[in-house]
């Protein structure tokens, strides 16, 4: 039976009235990515009555397809780009030789991590070699020297700062932990932009006096969880020092967070949740427990909560309404993080756990509706949260 995403007919059933698909989507794409959606889904071990969402093969390729189609399209772009003279009015790819696609830079660098992740998962990927080809040409020792070069030039110190830096250092831990010959070079290739990166968050981090709680691009917690992320894989304890320094300093006596003022119009971000899922990493889970009952003192009370509900996406051709879409997906892999962090007995784990699959499967059918404002980035965020384990 061919289901009713397939054929253009409305979820009221296959005998309604055709729906008229908005935009530059079609019929086939939504079958795509609907199936995408069931593909992605398996029965969790053990249990006949839950599911987990998680990376199958097919959902693997169709995302690797997604992201091979912006690591290399230069336009449209949005560069965060202060000119200081008028010779640096330069095209994407002049500027970043080696992330240039993707409408932006951070984008087009979790782009390239999005591909090695899922080489790493899947080796056997009918894009491997497609995969393997667009890696090698971009990321190359000449290349990576240019985007160095270009973090060192006047008017660059908030370049990208810390969402930009947070993503590099998660492709660098991507690759520091292949054992692929191309993994290796690539690693290899990366180190001089990688330690610049470590660079900026030791001399910035410092001299951050308050934390940025915002939904989008600067928040703190997000750049320090994923700069923590990278320090303990490849063992850098100077920089996992300060980011846990600066996370107890920054948030260890937060209480009450006000997430009823969640979501805000453009965020793809839960302030409160990403604060959360960072202290998960820097408190051993008693101390995380009990900190978690002052920041949230009504999960697993309120079942009404604000966090506990998907955004409302009401256009995915708005490049700001869609960061939504990019919420749901955050909110469900920082629950899911929160959730392997406490104890199986507690009861606020089922609740984010349950949480978290309803914010998924609000998304997921919508990551490729033909319309880039939300392809270029969209699939790197459900390829990080498909592919986080969930603990027993």
């Amino acid at each position: 039976m061919v289901p009713w995403f397939c054929t253009g007919a409305p979820a009221g059933g296959r005998d309604s009235a055709p729906v008229r698909l908005a935009g530059r989507a079609s019929p086939g794409r939504l079958c795509l990515w609907g199936v995408l959606l069931l593909l992605a889904i398996r029965p969790l071990a053990g249990s006949a009555s839950e599911a987990s969402l998680s990376l199958s093969p097919q959902a693997a390729s169709n995302l690797a397809r997604l992201a091979l189609r912006c690591v290399a399209r230069e336009y449209p772009n949005k560069p965060d780009h202060v000119m200081n003279d008028a010779g640096e009015v330069q095209s994407p790819k002049a500027l970043h030789p080696v992330f240039y696609g993707c409408y932006d830079w951070h984008s087009s660098v979790h782009g390239h991590w999005m591909l090695v992740r899922l080489l790493r998962l899947f080796p056997d990927l009918p894009e491997e070699g497609e995969i393997r080809t667009a890696l090698r040409g971009n990321i190359t020792a000449e290349h990576v020297s240019a985007e160095v070069r270009y973090l060192g030039q006047a008017n660059r110190k908030s370049f990208e700062r810390t969402y930009g830096w947070a993503w590099l250092l998660k492709l660098a831990e991507e690759l520091h932990a292949w054992p692929d010959a191309d993994g290796r070079a690539w690693s290899e290739a990366l180190q001089p932009l990688t330690q610049a990166m470590v660079r900026l968050y030791m001399d910035f981090l410092p001299r951050q006096t308050y934390p940025i709680r915002t939904g989008v691009h600067p928040n703190t917690a997000f750049g320090i969880a994923f700069g923590l992320d990278y320090a303990r894989a490849v063992g850098h304890r100077d920089l996992e020092k300060l980011l846990v320094e600066r996370s107890r300093f920054y948030f260890g006596n937060d209480r009450s967070a006000p997430v009823s003022w969640e979501p805000g119009g453009e965020d793809f971000f839960s302030p409160g949740l990403m604060e959360a899922d960072l202290m998960r990493r820097v408190l051993d889970r008693r101390e995380f427990s009990s900190w978690l009952a002052r920041f949230l003192p009504t999960l697993g009370k309120d079942r009404s909560l604000s966090l506990l509900q998907p955004a409302l996406v009401s256009d995915r051709t708005d490049p700001k309404i869609v960061h939504l879409d990019g919420l749901n997906l955050s909110r469900a892999w920082c629950m899911r993080g929160i959730a392997n962090s406490l104890a199986a007995s507690d009861p606020r784990r089922k609740l984010l756990l349950s949480a978290a699959e309803v914010h998924a499967r609000s998304t997921l059918p919508h990551i490729a509706g033909g319309h880039y404002e939300g392809e270029h980035w969209l699939g790197s965020f459900a390829v990080y949260l498909l592919s986080q384990p969930i603990s027993p």
